[in-house]
Formats: C-alpha cells, structure tokens, sequence
C-alpha cells in the first residue's frame, strides 16, 4: 500500500494524500477545493476571545430595539437584541463581565450573567449577549444555531400576528381576512373591555387604578357584556370562517369569575387560546381557569427561565406556553422549556415582538424545538423592517411563514445603510462604550 505523501500542510495535503492512495477519481480537483472551501480558516475557536461590546438602538422595529455587537480578536462579530422596549444598559453593565472570555463557551457565560436577569423586561441584556454568543459559536465552526443545538424539526415557521383593531367587528373581520390573503394561517386578536367601555350593562367597579394588578381592581363583567364580547368574536368567524385558529389576548383588567364567564361564552367561537387571563404567577388561578373553560388557556411571554413554565406544566396550570425567547432566558434555555413541556403534553407558542435579529435568534431555536407550534410577528406592517439584515431569504415573513435561515450563526448579515437609516435620533451606529469596560461588583461567578 503506497504511504501518504510528505510536505505541504493540513486538510489540502491530507486530501490529495489519499487521492493517490484511492486513485484519481476518489476527489476531482474542484472537490478538493470545495471541501477546503468549506471550511472557516478565518476562526480559530479554542483561541476566540471577546475584545469588545457595542450598541446601535432601532427606533420602531416595531418597538425600541437595542442590538448589541459583541466583536472577539479574531475579526468574528456575533449580534442579540434586548428585549423591545427595554433598556441597552441592561446589555452594557455586563459588557466588563465578558471581555477576554471565549464565547463558544456559551452556557458557562450564561450561568454566570443570569443572576442579572428577571421576569419581564429586566432578562434582556442577558439574553441579547446569549443570543450574540450562540451567533459567534455558529460562525467560528461554520454551522447554524440551529445544528448546535441538536439539528431541525422543520425548515420553515408557522407564524401570526396583530391585526388593528375597530370597534366594527365586521371591518375587524375584514382586517382579519385580508391577513389570511397574506398567507396567515393563524389570526390574533385582542377583543377587551376597551370596545365595550362606553356601553351600559357590560362592566361593574371599573377602576382607574391602573398601577394595581388586575385581579385586585374590582372589576366584574356582567353576562351581557360577556355575550357582547363573544358576538364580537362571532361576527370576526362569519368573515373569516371556521377553519383558521385565533388567538385572543388583552381582556383587561377582570377577576378570576369574570375570566371564567368570559370563557364559557367564548366556546362557541373556536378559540385556539385565550393569553394572560391572569398574571402567570398566580398558578393555582390560572389551574381554576382551565379547570372551568373548554377553551385553551396560554401564558408565558413575562417569564424568566425554566422553573416557573414546568410549575405550570406540572400542574396542567395552561394549554399552551408562551415564552418570549428575549425574557425567558434565550435560545438554549427556550429550547429546554420546550422540550420540557412536551413531557407534560402542552405545545409551546412564541412571543416575538423585535427586529429581525430577534426574529433569527427565535427562528433558530423554534426549528430545533419538537413541540413548537407557533410564532408571533409584529412587524408585518412596517415595511423597511426586512431591509435591516440580509442573507437570509425575503421577504423574511412570506405568506405567513419564515425559512430558517442556513448560513453560520444566526444566518444574516447586517445591513449598515438600512440599519443606519431607522437608529433612534442622534444615536450611534455600534459606536465605542469603553465606559462599561470596567463595571464591576463581587458577582463573578465563573468569571
């Protein structure tokens, strides 16, 4: 048998050594080139480390979105999204407790920096560097998230999304059908107290305390209100049919009896879900609820980390979860919480209400989570928010559906004019923050 050859270096030489061993044919010249085409030599992961932390704010993408940037000696630059509306400072007061560590080391990083985080808007700096991590890992070994993280369940997501309301339940309807002609396949609506609040007979102790929680506030649905808020969902189903799903959400503020009432008039409108009938913490209520409703009962988009989803699921608390990757800890940590209800039989829906970063970092974990079932989008009516990143198939959201996107990382590239274009006033485009290199307490743990 004849011995590989001497000299030359790495893969190339390896291939062509055993192209002689196996005869020309076993790889062509342009197979040899692409093999080591294919390979990153830009990263050299075991040697990445993270140098840098920077912040551009979008404007309305739909909402106040920060984007961080998170650069590393080796020229690779990963990118995650605070939470919308939220604070780019929550992302930069970690900035000092990441730099010079090496991001493929995802969960450790993670472990360390959730501490920072909390139910509702407080998980977004965590979130945006884990989402930023996951993106560096999958550039420097060349793969998508998504093959980190166990391969694909499916190669596009089903999603849904906000329609504007009217107090006209047939121009609603309308609104509702012309998204279907989009391509939807699921609707969502929000059918509260808002409508009917100048109609006598519908609610009783309307409070204007609005800084309370809203089980405490006092107010009752009577059954006329009830039955008006089901004809309203009725009307919608003679535009729209019976075949589609639709999601309701924003009720108002109402006691536990009052959510019951308003779900058995609710069951002759097919409803796939009702969503934050009562806060998500209150367990053994939202269990009274589905206990009583034949309806679907769904929450979830306010919680951080596993624990308090499979407390839920445990307890046959919710039909459906609702996490929203930017607040329940990130990509990794929403794929756990969906295969960890799987186990109790309960889908997971997702909340997403970002930029398109956002948007991959949600299509990413959705396709390699078994027990997805749906995803929101709240940008389809902003027509610049495809523009912001490119590499990935357009239009992102396409009749109702998004591709997950194949190229390393998160799969995209940002596009600097279009990112440029729709910053918040006066702000930078991933300028410096050396300010943050040095912010530092006695919480380094892992560190």
């Amino acid at each position: 048998m004849k011995k590989l050859p001497k000299g030359g270096n790495g893969r190339r030489s390896f291939l062509k050594g055993a192209a002689g061993l196996f005869g020309a044919a076993f790889w062509a010249d342009e197979t040899l080139d692409a093999a080591v085409q294919n390979t990153n030599r830009n990263s050299a992961p075991s040697q990445l480390k993270i140098t840098d932390m920077r912040v551009a704010v979008l404007a309305r993408a739909p909402f106040r979105c920060p984007v961080i940037r998170i650069d590393t000696n080796q020229g690779i630059s990963g990118y995650g999204e605070v939470r919308d509306g939220a604070s780019e400072t929550y992302a930069l007061m970690l900035k000092s407790r990441i730099l010079g560590q090496n991001p493929c080391n995802i969960e450790r990083i993670f472990r360390s920096l959730r501490q920072f985080g909390g139910h509702g808007r407080k998980a977004g700096g965590v979130v945006a560097i884990e989402e930023a991590l996951w993106d560096l890992a999958g550039k420097a070994y060349n793969v998508p998230v998504y093959q980190m993280l166990g391969g694909k369940y499916r190669d596009r997501l089903r999603c849904y999304c906000d329609t504007p309301d009217s107090p006209d339940p047939k121009v609603f309807g309308e609104r509702m059908k012309k998204r279907m002609e989009m391509g939807f396949t699921w609707l969502k609506m929000d059918i509260g107290l808002h409508h009917f609040r100048n109609v006598p007979g519908v609610v009783s102790g309307m409070s204007t305390e609005r800084w309370r929680e809203h089980t405490l506030t006092g107010v009752e649905i009577t059954d006329k209100g009830a039955e008006m808020m089901a004809d309203y969902v009725m009307k919608v189903r003679e535009v729209v049919g019976w075949e589609i799903p639709i999601s309701t959400d924003h009720f108002g503020s109402m006691g536990v009896n009052s959510i019951i009432k308003l779900g058995k008039a609710f069951q002759k409108c097919n409803l796939a879900w009702m969503e934050d009938t009562v806060p998500w913490y209150h367990t053994e209520l939202l269990k009274k609820i589905s206990d009583a409703l034949e309806v679907p009962i769904c929450t979830g988009e306010d919680i951080y980390l596993l624990e308090p989803f499979e407390t839920l699921c445990r307890e046959h608390a919710v039909d459906v979860i609702h996490p929203d990757l930017s607040t329940s800890g990130g990509i990794l940590e929403t794929k756990r919480i969906g295969d960890m209800a799987q186990k109790y039989g309960v889908p997971m829906a997702m909340h997403m209400a970002g930029s398109p970063i956002c948007c991959m970092a949600n299509a990413h974990c959705a396709a390699a989570t078994e027990g997805f079932l749906v995803m929101e989008n709240h940008s389809v009516d902003i027509p610049w928010w495809d523009s912001l990143i490119d590499g990935v198939e357009k239009p992102i959201l396409n009749k109702g559906y998004i591709k997950v996107p194949e190229g390393p990382g998160l799969g995209f590239t940002i596009n600097e004019e279009a990112f440029k274009e729709h910053l918040i006033p006066g702000g930078a485009f991933f300028g410096p923050t050396p300010e943050w290199d040095k912010e530092r307490s006695q919480d380094n743990l892992y560190t």
